[in-house]
């Protein structure tokens, strides 16, 4: 019988490994053997599709961990006409999906956040980057929600979103911090209640 060699799915395998060991361990802590015994690989395998450790971390953080928060936080604001409420569903979908275990590991992003950005210059390029699109993605939803006449014209778009995504990514930590979605729950309350006060 043929084996039928599917590279995309063979990356995908490792990506998602990877992504798993990490986010319980650490990029400093991410095991290669451990990659290869959950996937059934061999290093030569792994190697084929990564150069190296780094670069698998790197495409861990630029097409797991980015594209979520991308499909999560991001893309669903384009359903709103009320930014508000855009980002308040958007809160409350990541309250009700994420496990339990999930937010006792905290944000994937946030943890190679502080784990990293002091030591890796590319760790420290890509997260940086991301952040800023982050937050300029919400500077354009809210500049919108502005036209349309939902949101107050006299706030500063930027230091909103900047402050926004503080919010959410702070959440996320006093999650991790007290082991449990709970507080996570606790901090969207007052999220909106900070964005009734930039209401039109």
């Amino acid at each position: 019988m043929t084996t039928v060699r599917n590279p995309e799915n063979t990356r995908m395998r490792i990506l998602v490994a990877a992504f798993n060991d990490m986010h319980r361990n650490g990029f400093q802590g991410l095991r290669i053997d451990n990659v290869l015994k959950k996937t059934g690989l061999k290093k030569g395998a792994l190697y084929h599709h990564f150069k190296s450790k780094q670069a698998l971390g790197y495409a861990v953080l630029e097409e797991l961990i980015q594209n979520r928060i991308i499909e999560q936080s991001i893309t669903p604001l384009e359903n709103y006409d009320n930014p508000i409420e855009g980002i308040m569903a958007s809160f409350n979908e990541v309250g009700t999906t994420w496990s339990d275990e999930f937010f006792c590991l905290g944000c994937p992003l946030y943890n190679l956040a502080q784990e990293m950005t002091a030591i890796d210059d590319g760790f420290k390029k890509m997260i940086k980057d991301f952040f800023t699109y982050w937050e300029e993605e919400y500077a354009k939803a809210l500049k919108l929600g502005q036209d349309k006449g939902f949101i107050n014209k006299d706030i500063d778009l930027q230091a909103t979103a900047k402050f926004i995504v503080s919010s959410i990514e702070g959440a996320i930590g006093q999650a991790k911090i007290h082991q449990g979605r709970e507080a996570f729950l606790n901090c969207g309350k007052q999220l909106e209640r900070y964005l009734s006060t930039i209401a039109a």
